[in-house]
């Protein structure tokens, strides 16, 4: 799932837990990380080595603080209170193969996992976010592990006929997405008023709006609307489209974000995902989470930095 401030968005068969489930689970794992966090030492913001010697700290400490958003499925807690997701397990993999054994989840809300990271709150951001000019210029990321177009929830039937942002302006449809997704600035480019836009956590409380009436559409990527709507009776997820910008199809790619010091981290971190992704291992850690060969990505992070 995934602009820094404005945008968005695991082992065996991902489950779809209720909203209470997944903020409990949230809840209590945020707690669990703010005290693991304070036990651990913190991150010098310049460590003064050259490309950053958080890797080695890692290695040492023997675990690595992952930033999530509790968004089904690129990084949440699932039913029985573990970590999973896109992100997590393919950060774990990796992690494990730079010689640091363990992943701990840092819940956040989407829109705070910049500052989040900033902060030191925790390691890197495994959230799916997408990679765009202005998040490239408040940390660096990863190469794309996948990438993602938009979707709607709407109501079952989509009474209304939306099936893009036009539609929606056309429509004057109430419209709802998520804190700090990729979706507003979608929306804006299309021309509708960013006051108007009703922001909610994530897409479980999107698709709970729409089945409520409260707003006529919530707009995600095309992978968290598909899987959100699967046990709703009043909603369905339309047809993936791409989104407008500067008057040309944005296609999204999404990675991993570490502080800005610590290229040595990104850069060992890289070299792993590619092997990964050489070998078609990436795909098969992402199929249970519901991706397919179309969300599998050639895009760079120079190409999307430049976007």
């Amino acid at each position: 799932m995934a602009p820094a401030t404005k945008t968005s968005g695991r082992t065996g068969t991902p489950r779809d837990p209720s909203r209470r489930a997944l903020l409990a689970g949230a809840s209590a794992l945020a707690t669990a990380g703010a005290l693991g966090a304070a036990g651990c030492s913190r991150v010098a913001s310049a460590s003064g080595v050259k490309g950053g010697d958080l890797l080695d700290r890692l290695r040492a400490q023997g675990v690595a603080r992952l930033g999530i958003a509790g968004e089904i499925p690129f990084g949440y807690i699932d039913t029985n209170g573990e970590l999973t997701g896109e992100g997590p397990e393919v950060a774990r993999i990796i992690f494990r193969r730079l010689g640091v054994e363990r992943v701990q989840p840092v819940p956040t809300e989407f829109g705070s996992l910049i500052p989040g990271l900033n902060s030191q709150q925790f390691d890197v951001v495994s959230a799916g976010m997408y990679i765009n000019p202005e998040r490239c210029g408040q940390v660096i990321f990863s190469e794309p592990d996948h990438q993602m177009l938009d979707a709607f929830v709407v109501r079952k039937g989509n009474p209304k006929g939306l099936n893009d942002y036009a539609d929606v302006i056309r429509a004057k449809a109430r419209f709802a997405t998520g804190s700090g997704y990729a979706q507003i600035e979608h929306a804006v480019e299309a021309g509708y008023p960013e006051k108007d836009i009703v922001i909610v956590p994530d897409q479980v409380a999107g698709m709970n709006a729409v089945e409520a009436g409260r707003v006529d559409v919530f707009a995600g990527t095309s992978l968290t609307t598909r899987e959100v709507v699967k046990k709703s009776r009043g909603t369905e997820a339309t047809e993936p489209f791409a989104a407008r910008v500067d008057g040309k199809p944005r296609v999204d790619g999404a990675g991993f974000a570490f502080r800005r010091t610590e290229t040595r981290l990104r850069d060992a971190f890289n070299a792993e995902l590619r092997k990964m992704k050489e070998s078609g291992e990436l795909l098969r850690v992402l199929r249970p989470f519901g991706f397919t060969k179309v969300e599998m990505t050639d895009l760079t992070m120079r190409e999307l930095c430049r976007a």
